[in-house]
């Protein structure tokens, strides 16, 4: 096990020739991941590498709720992996979570209790992102080229993706896992060929769905990046029957039979499976076993790569023309067919704005990144129709499925387009957690006045007016006394808005 103690220092002399060090920590449904790593060239060097079982979907309570159990596990796991975090920026790390906590009623409770512990943010991702984030990882590890299955079989879900070098074009995550699974299937502890079945059964149900839109595009290589994946090459291995990190279709048969005469859970024990992973083993099988049948496989690999390296990929090309956010929003820009020139001079004017009060709002670069995309998307809604086009565009953002973005990125850039017209939207505001709350009022504030500079679509956005924060809620806007009557107007009504929302916004013409 690496320990904080013998993690190796960055490169020394030319700060230039050092590597980037990154790190992720997955909180996935059976196990959380924490992975540190160098990064240069392209390339990952592994520094240090932590897992625990904390069966996070274990602790998920017949009212969708994580017990209070689940939850001190899971912090205990979290306080393991923070020291080798010490020398981590802030920008360099990234906290995902996957199934089980966009499952849980109260994830956001533990959400709150664990972002203390770290003091760093914690993001929940869509199945799809998971999914995309899974197939980065898997592309890297993988050398070969050509079109691939990628299959990761978690706790909580199993992902799929086919994809062709780094590209996925087919994306997909199903409500099955192997905590899950074993809790609906083998709660009594028992393993029998009627439990083995049902549980294939379900599995195969889930999979009808995507079966046929899957084998049509086809694939060249079958690839599993999964712990349930690499258990079963592992025992398969064990017996010398296939070659190491092989899964084939009559090893797994083979291994279920072997699995049936166990009995029970609390028997499983065979040569390369750890007994962390027994317990949960059986319900991953019958999984698996369905993912062959389904997709008449033959034989599937394993890989190292998983959805931790491609956080830590994915992490690695974020605020540069990689970056896969900027991608999406391309794509969204063309798909609602945004007007590019009245986007372009509002996110001019916002940011003219935005860096008039930033010192005294603290607001920083991420902060500037999502006031710059809230601006460029906030009339995508018009797509749909123009009465209520704010609450239709903040729809559209934060349940559409968008690469690169988390749950609470969504959250935050669904809020800000919902914000930036009519009244201000407190019961909205006031759902965001409290953590969020500060910064995206202000964001929404200074997104609402470049709308309202900009109202008469002009080719050009007009100069910025001066603007000053005072305190916390208060704002204070200069203006031209030849200022037009209509523009007048409209800031007189968002002071009212304002006003009515408790902020303060005073219009001083000169």
């Amino acid at each position: 096990m690496t320990t904080p103690t013998d993690r190796p220092s960055l490169a020394a002399g030319d700060p230039d020739l050092a590597p980037r060090r990154l790190a992720a920590i997955d909180l996935g449904s059976n196990s959380f991941h924490l992975l540190v790593a160098n990064y240069r060239d392209d390339r990952l060097q592994v520094v240090a590498r932590q897992g625990d079982k904390v069966q996070l979907a274990a602790g998920i309570d017949d009212d969708g709720r994580l017990n209070e159990d689940a939850m001190t596990r899971a912090l205990d796991c979290l306080a393991r992996f923070a020291p080798f975090l010490e020398d981590i920026a802030p920008g360099d790390l990234r906290v995902v979570g996957t199934n089980a906590l966009r499952d849980a009623d109260n994830s956001q409770d533990f959400i709150d209790r664990a972002e203390a512990l770290l003091g760093t943010r914690i993001e929940i991702i869509a199945g799809r992102e998971e999914a995309r984030l899974i197939y980065l990882g898997a592309a890297h590890a993988v050398a070969e080229d050509g079109r691939r299955l990628i299959v990761d079989i978690g706790g909580g879900s199993t992902e799929f993706i086919i994809g062709e070098h780094f590209e996925p074009q087919a994306l997909e995550s199903l409500s099955m896992g192997c905590v899950t699974y074993t809790r609906r299937f083998f709660d009594g502890g028992e393993i029998t060929e009627k439990r083995m079945r049902r549980a294939e059964l379900a599995a195969l149900s889930e999979l009808a769905n995507i079966r046929k839109p899957f084998q049509k595009l086809g694939w060249s290589d079958p690839v599993g990046s999964s712990g349930t994946i690499k258990a079963a090459a592992a025992v398969i291995a064990a017996t010398g029957t296939s070659p190491e990190g092989v899964i084939t279709r009559q090893g797994l048969a083979d291994l279920r039979k072997r699995l049936l005469k166990c009995k029970r859970l609390d028997k499983v024990a065979m040569d390369g499976l750890k007994a962390d992973r027994a317990r949960v083993f059986p319900a991953g099988i019958a999984i698996l076993g369905a993912i062959f049948e389904a997709f008449e496989l033959e034989e599937m690999r394993y890989s190292d790569g998983a959805l931790r390296e491609g956080v830590l990929y994915d992490l690695a090309g974020r605020n540069s023309p990689e970056d896969s956010r900027l991608k999406t929003l391309a794509n969204l820009e063309r798909l609602y067919a945004v007007d590019a020139r009245q986007a372009d001079n509002v996110a001019a004017t916002a940011l003219a704005l935005f860096a008039q009060v930033r010192k005294a709002w603290q607001l920083g670069e991420d902060q500037a990144r999502f006031l710059e995309w809230a601006s460029r998307l906030h009339e995508i809604g018009l797509a749909i129709s123009h009465s209520q086009f704010h609450r239709h565009g903040a729809y559209l953002l934060e349940h559409s499925d968008l690469a690169g973005f988390s749950r609470p990125d969504q959250r935050q850039l669904a809020f800000l387009v919902r914000a930036h017209r009519r009244k201000f939207p407190l019961k909205e505001w006031q759902a965001l957690p409290a953590t969020e709350r500060p910064a995206m009022s202000r964001l929404a504030r200074l997104l609402r006045l470049a709308v309202i500079l900009n109202h008469s679509r002009p080719e050009q956005p007009p100069e910025a007016p001066t603007l000053a924060a005072e305190g916390d809620a208060g704002l204070r806007l200069g203006l031209a006394a030849e200022e037009s009557g209509l523009l007048l107007a409209d800031l007189e009504q968002e002071a009212a808005y304002q006003q009515a929302a408790e902020l303060t916004l005073i219009l001083d013409a000169d």
